[in-house]
């Protein structure tokens, strides 16, 4: 069980029971050469650590030499891990005080990478795999004491990690990274965070032909068996933790939405890829429309990938466009839906029923059709003449010189949001679509991109990073005690960084706040969506004094506080 926090001597001092190498080893607790000359009398640490004592200071400044001396993003990451894995308090003060510098090495687009080549650097426990041959033990496995302070966690089963599709355990990598967020920009506790990868096997050959690969070696578990595992799995979880907020992460696109769609009436649950991407994008086209002056109400937008992620993101514009006073019909009417077949119309191949609200009827673009009988988003851009182009397809290149081009001739300002993980998957890149509209795009990318060069001056890249909405909702979730996550709070969190637009006062900043200013941010999401919570009577927090004081309940700063030691 974790150690308490209790007050001595007026300040915070944590009452701690192990002591000489148990200390050191344990990440949450150790401090390496900022233990005190007393904590190295009363711990038994006296040997063990050289003489120096330091502080936390100095300890960031020696580390953030060391990483930026590694060779390449992926040498950089695996610093970080192993960081994280020896010292989190370290590991955390390093991402809070260089969270521009940090975030792209912690998360996308390097943590790809890391999934990729997640079983090279495995050493040490984080999370919990839970495997199919273990599937009668996961109640065991979840009542350990050590799982007591549990109020969140993130699951995944490596199926769709990023663009990337299915790297099986390797998976584990997207879990640890969100939660990773989760404390250094929403500030929860590190105790609080629980990743998990559900381990059902891999379709990838390359890794069940890996000798290295450290996951269960065997092709992935689907249908009845499947649903029952992750059934198993979610009931577990709401015996151990009643109050729990569980994240679902890289479910392949069919499933993120029927699970989404099964368990947000049994437990607080949400979809980062569906609903956090949805926000994200939203609050940066409303952005970009700060620029361009033509209202959300009468932009015409194409969406290029229409799975969980691109549903999710059409869903949430047709309600601000019907906030704006549009009806139903006159929001879905600016929306076009380009999936794997082309443009999704009502007798169109494999259109599922979450799609059919944005189908477009037969009669209006039958002029529009290849011979095939597809109609394609270059077809599109010539006929409906869209102002947005919005992709979640995970198909680098998506976005051809052609289409930007042709887009380019009816928009003065075109929007283009290639919003796909990693950057290797970008529907294009941001100097392409530059180059291609003469310097005139507005430009949001998943991954983060160099300036580009228009006229010779150097532009910063907006980057529509989930990490703007995730933590704070989560901080807002907890600190609201809510029961249920609802789409009225995941609106909450966009419409709360819609307030925080650079391009409200400034139509030349960027289209989204600096990174470096993700912490307070989250914080003040995490209060929208408990305000929210409480409106739509979902919260346990009576009023507005009740939220502020578990918001700062829940926000940890990562700083060392003294120890002293726990009497048997």
């Amino acid at each position: 069980m974790d150690e308490q926090l209790q007050t001595t001597a007026g300040e915070q001092a944590r009452q701690v029971s192990l002591s000489g190498f148990n200390l050191i080893n344990s990440p949450r607790l150790n401090k390496g050469t900022a233990f005190t000359d007393h904590e190295r009398d009363i711990f038994d640490l006296h040997g063990l650590l050289p003489p120096h004592v330091g502080s936390l200071d100095e300890q960031i400044e020696r580390r953030m030499e060391a990483l930026r001396a590694q060779p390449n993003a992926f040498s950089k990451y695996s610093f970080l891990r192993d960081l994280q894995d020896t010292n989190e308090t370290l590991f955390y003060a390093l991402l809070v005080h260089n969270i521009e510098e940090m975030l792209p090495l912690v998360y996308t687009p390097t943590v790809g990478e890391g999934c990729q080549r997640f079983s090279e650097i495995w050493r040490k426990p984080r999370g919990l795999f839970l495997s199919y041959p273990n599937k009668d033990r996961i109640e065991q496995i979840l009542n350990h004491s050590r799982y007591d302070n549990v109020k969140c966690i993130v699951v995944s089963d490596g199926e769709r990690i990023l663009g990337l599709g299915d790297q099986g355990a390797g998976g584990m990598g997207i879990p640890i990274g969100k939660m990773a967020l989760y404390t250094a920009l929403g500030g929860i506790h590190p105790e609080h965070c629980l990743p998990i990868l559900l381990d059902v096997g891999t379709d990838n050959e390359d890794r069940l032909k890996s000798p290295l690969y450290i996951g269960w070696n065997h092709h992935r578990v689907r249908g009845e068996e499947y649903d029952a595992f992750v059934d198993l799995f979610v009931s577990s979880v709401k015996k151990r933790w009643p109050h729990v907020l569980l994240q679902w992460e890289d479910f392949a696109g069919s499933n993120a939405a029927r699970f989404l769609a099964r368990y947000r009436d049994q437990l607080c649950t949400f979809n980062d890829d569906i609903q956090g991407t949805a926000a994200v994008a939203a609050a940066t086209l409303i952005s970009a429309i700060n620029v361009t002056g033509v209202p959300l109400e009468q932009q015409k937008i194409a969406m290029v990938g229409f799975g969980s992620a691109g549903i999710g993101i059409t869903n949430l514009l047709a309600q601000f466009m019907q906030d704006r006073g549009l009806t139903e019909a006159e929001a879905h009417n600016r929306l076009y839906a380009i999936d794997r077949y082309g443009l999704v119309t009502e007798r169109g191949k494999d259109v599922r029923p979450e799609q059919l609200p944005y189908a477009r009827k037969e009669q209006e673009v039958q002029g529009w059709k290849q011979p095939n009988g597809e109609i394609t988003l270059l077809d599109v851009v010539r006929h409906a003449k869209p102002s947005v182009l919005i992709g979640v397809s995970g198909q680098p290149g998506a976005f051809t010189e052609e289409v930007v081009r042709e887009m380019a001739k009816y928009a003065e300002r075109p929007v283009i949001f290639p919003l796909s993980n990693p950057t290797s998957r970008s529907e294009a890149t941001a100097q392409d679509l530059m180059d291609w509209t003469d310097g005139r795009a507005l430009i949001g990318t998943g991954s983060p991109f160099e300036p580009v060069n228009v006229g010779g001056k150097k532009i910063p890249v907006t980057q529509t990073n989930n990490s703007y909405i995730f933590p704070g909702l989560a901080l807002g979730i907890l600190a609201s005690k809510a029961k249920r996550v609802t789409d009225t709070m995941v609106k909450a969190a966009a419409e709360e960084l819609v307030r925080h637009l650079p391009t409200q006062t400034n139509k030349q900043a960027g289209l989204l706040p600096p990174l470096a200013d993700a912490r307070q941010l989250g914080r003040m999401i995490g209060q929208a969506v408990g305000r929210q919570a409480m409106l739509d009577r979902q919260a346990q927090v009576v009023d507005e004094q009740e939220l502020e004081r578990e918001l700062t309940a829940n926000v940890w700063e990562p700083v060392y506080v003294p120890y002293e030691l726990k009497r048997q």
